[in-house]
């Protein structure tokens, strides 16, 4: 041992060692005790360095980086590999963390010197104890055996190399391959703003994943990214969620394409694709078309593309690249095999749902399906059950907020019997109705051996169907959860289903039945009239899909004519009048046109204007179809709105200030004690709403209203994009004007 070091030279705490070039490792505890000494107090950090001369590669280690690369080869672990220092970790306590995608799992830090701590804090020159934040273990210093300093040198724990990492630390996240900047809220719009960005990506090797959510990339920040992606060879993962925040909608596709094609350049693999919460419409499925159907989409396990408004036409599109993509995967026997599919908040409808259906059939490797919220009745729900059985390995389903029926609820029982290993089945806010209810519990209890939760709330199931499913989840050891809140048990069901359930023990795992709707008012044969009336509608749906619906209508209303001539008693059919009713329960642009010229007066008859709550529900419904970019429809919403609300505001017995209440909590601005569900909010509502604040018949004293909570920071608001900067640009000047 080198003559200069002495074993007094070091704290009590720490392990002495006897042998050079040996690593020097903190006791548990880590520190000296914190007694100053007048102005003093004991020194609990020391810096050793190592000689120059060193035969190892760890001179070069220990040579000048930039912040991040010594964050990088701290998180490979470069130096500990080559040094078996022993180390310990501090307690959680004491080690804050300074970003939520940091977490350190190697205690050796790499700098120009090598640092040890006893834990994740030092002692100022006043005694004060000081954090650094994010080292959330102990720093280990490698000692060669010479022993600079005396008694130590007293360091500040802002030295230059912690604050720096600190700072990196605290703008990007390094996590397995990791390099994120989730949440951040930048304003990317030119390649000089993503210079930061750009550098930290082609200084990252091995860089795996890339987190964006939370900020807006423009088209040349995009390119600019992408440029530094082009050489990352063993990329995987796509956290692109909600990065378009304010864009114009023409933007993003170009975006996507240049990430695109980057990402099939550098040869990625992708397992997890993520662009959720991106309001781009089926232009920007188009965008990210070609990479579905590239070899870097061959691996892809994860496709989530949550709330995006992708619309029949997108959902027709991804389904035929997914379809594509398998093909060509197939032939170089690397089949597409996509374990997680989300898609939920797209208004995909039946033929949209249809479409995924098919590609999920030839996939057959699903293991999570969500498609909330996506508008689709019986036949695209029967299609999906269809697919659905061709996909065994598949655990959750996810299909709340659509409209099943009894036809949707029983093809979607048959399929469960195909699948044995589910665990999650949510299919509230669907409609499942009494006889569905009963089918889906004998699915349950002849099969899903694993099933943990099973949600069938807000079903209009009544009290006799509740009881069939509580009995057929009664042997599911593994259940967490029963949901069959909302639905029409009445008091004595609802006191029934809970006896049931407590006999088995099982009353834990009941949620709630505060929102029951109580025994239904009509007798069983309205019910069934009823049930019969909206499986008709169902099925108008169907034919409002086809173009020559109302040729062939007449068609066969002659048919019928001359059919009948011979029967005097029994009248000629008239032709089937539009379905406003059809339309208001499931809007289309499509249904809206086909009322006719006469459609805002059929819609009047229709709304009960003197009831707040149903005029702002049609409101939104109506506004949902909008279509900026199609003038027939557009025409066609504004009129049948002014018509609507014109009315409404001219009646006395109208509170205006109600309606503009419920259609704040419609939109998810506001709560409510009354617990009314909020819609999807879609541009449509926003550019609706943009153009009644500027007519005669809207009270301007409620414009600030609108004005003050369309200003808050909400997400769906935000996926409006100009939609909304509209609006409050409109709302801000009639203010004023007012």
């Amino acid at each position: 041992m080198d003559a200069n070091f002495s074993k007094t030279h070091l704290p009590d705490k720490v392990r002495k060692f006897t042998e050079p070039k040996q690593s020097l490792k903190a006791v548990h505890g880590g520190r000296m005790k914190q007694e100053p000494t007048s102005s003093c107090c004991e020194f609990e950090l020391m810096r050793y360095e190592a000689k120059k001369d060193e035969p190892s590669s760890l001179t070069e280690r220990l040579s000048p980086r930039s912040p991040l690369q010594m964050l990088l080869a701290t998180r490979s672990g470069e130096l500990s590999r080559d040094h078996s220092a022993p180390r310990h970790s501090a307690s959680a306590s004491s080690s804050p963390r300074l970003s939520e995608n940091y977490k350190s799992r190697d205690s050796s830090f790499i700098g120009r010197q090598v640092v040890w701590c006893g834990d994740a804090s030092v002692l100022n020159g006043r005694g004060e104890r000081e954090c650094v934040a994010g080292l959330d273990s102990t720093v280990t210093g490698v000692c060669n055996g010479n022993y600079k300093g005396g008694m130590g040198e007293r360091i500040s724990m802002a030295t230059d190399i912690v604050a720096e990492l600190a700072d990196s630390l605290a703008k990007t996240g390094v996590e397995d391959g990791e390099l994120s900047y989730k949440g951040q809220g930048r304003k990317l719009d030119d390649a000089q703003s993503a210079e930061e960005i750009v550098k930290d990506i082609e200084e990252f090797e091995g860089l795996q994943a890339l987190r964006m959510e939370g900020n807006t990339v423009g088209v040349e920040a995009a390119q600019a990214i992408a440029k530094a992606l082009e050489t990352k060879s063993d990329f995987k993962r796509c956290y692109w969620s909600d990065m378009f925040t304010g864009r114009l909608r023409a933007e993003i596709p170009p975006a996507l394409n240049s990430l695109g094609d980057a990402l099939m350049l550098a040869g990625a693999r992708l397992t997890v694709l993520d662009l959720s919460d991106n309001a781009f419409g089926p232009d920007g499925v188009k965008g990210i078309e070609k990479l579905l159907k590239s070899t870097a989409c061959f691996t892809l396990q994860e496709l989530r593309l949550n709330n995006c408004g992708m619309g029949i036409g997108g959902g027709k599109i991804l389904a035929a690249s997914l379809i594509q993509c398998h093909k060509q995967s197939s032939e170089k026997n690397e089949p597409l095999s996509l374990k997680v599919f989300v898609a939920g908040r797209n208004r995909l409808e039946n033929d949209g749902a249809t479409a995924l259906a098919q590609a999920f059939q030839l996939m057959g490797s699903l293991e999570e399906v969500h498609m909330p919220q996506n508008g689709i009745n019986h036949p695209g729900v029967t299609a999906l059950a269809s697919a659905m059985q061709h996909n065994p390995r598949l655990r959750i389903l996810n299909l709340n907020d659509n409209t099943f029926t009894e036809k949707g609820a029983v093809a979607m029982a048959q399929a469960l019997k195909h699948l044995h290993g589910i665990q999650v089945i949510n299919f509230g806010d669907c409609l499942v109705r009494p006889e569905g209810a009963k089918a889906i519990a004998e699915s349950v209890s002849e099969g899903l051996p694993i099933l943990k939760e099973l949600n069938l709330s807000y079903g209009e199931i009544t009290a006799d169907a509740a009881l069939a499913v509580v009995e057929a989840v009664k042997n599911k050891d593994q259940l967490e959860k029963l949901d069959l809140n909302g639905n029409y048990l009445g008091e004595d069901g609802c006191k029934a289903v809970k006896d049931c359930m407590e006999g088995v023990n099982m009353i834990s795992l009941l949620g709630s039945l505060s929102d029951d709707e109580g025994e239904p008012e009509d007798d069983e044969d309205e019910d069934e009239e009823d049930n019969d009336e909206d499986d008709d509608d169902d099925d108008d749906d169907d034919e409002d899909d086809v173009d020559e619906e109302e040729i062939e209508e007449e068609e066969e209303e002659e048919e019928n004519s001359s059919s009948n001539n011979n029967k005097p008693s029994t009248p000629v059919s008239a032709p089937r009048p539009p379905d406003v009713s059809s339309f208001l329960s499931f809007p289309s642009p499509d249904k809206l046109l086909k009322l006719g010229a006469k459609r805002a007066l059929l819609v009047q008859q229709q709304v009960d204007v003197t009831d707040a709550r149903k005029t702002a529900e049609a409101f939104l419904k109506i506004a949902s179809v909008y279509k900026e970019e199609n003038d027939d429809v557009k025409n066609a919403v504004l009129d049948t709105i002014d018509a609507l609300l014109s009315n409404a505001f001219s009646t006395p017995s109208f509170q205006g200030y109600s309606f503009v209440s419920i259609l704040l909590v419609l939109l998810g601005l506001i709560k409510s004690e009354d617990k009314i569900k909020p819609v999807v909010v879609v541009p449509g509502h926003l550019h609706a709403l943009e153009h009644v604040v500027r007519q005669d018949y809207f009270p301007k004293e409620n414009v600030a209203v609108l004005e003050a909570f369309m200003s808050r920071s909400n997400k769906s608001l935000e996926s409006c994009g100009n939609a909304r900067i509209g609006l409050q640009s409109t709302l801000q000047r009639v203010r004023s004007q007012s």
